[in-house]
């Protein structure tokens, strides 16, 4: 069960609830592949970061003419 769900589960329990929430709550991650996302889809994977645009691949070719990129052949 995810923490949401066993939350919700135990809310009534105001001790059960505070001891879970101790011991059991997700830290904020500092480093890692899942601390950046795309700023337009939310996708972890294939993060173009240069000039600090955070876009997936995918979107970054959707987006890029907007942008002010231009392709060259």
């Amino acid at each position: 069960m995810s923490f949401e769900k066993v939350r919700k589960s135990i809310q009534r329990k105001p001790i059960k609830l505070a001891r879970y929430e101790k011991f059991n709550k997700a830290r904020p991650r500092k480093f890692g592949r899942t601390l950046n996302k795309c700023r337009k889809c939310g996708r972890t994977e294939g993060l173009n970061h240069k000039y600090g645009l955070n876009y997936c691949r995918q979107c970054f070719r959707e987006e890029a003419e907007k942008l002010g990129f231009r392709k060259y052949d």
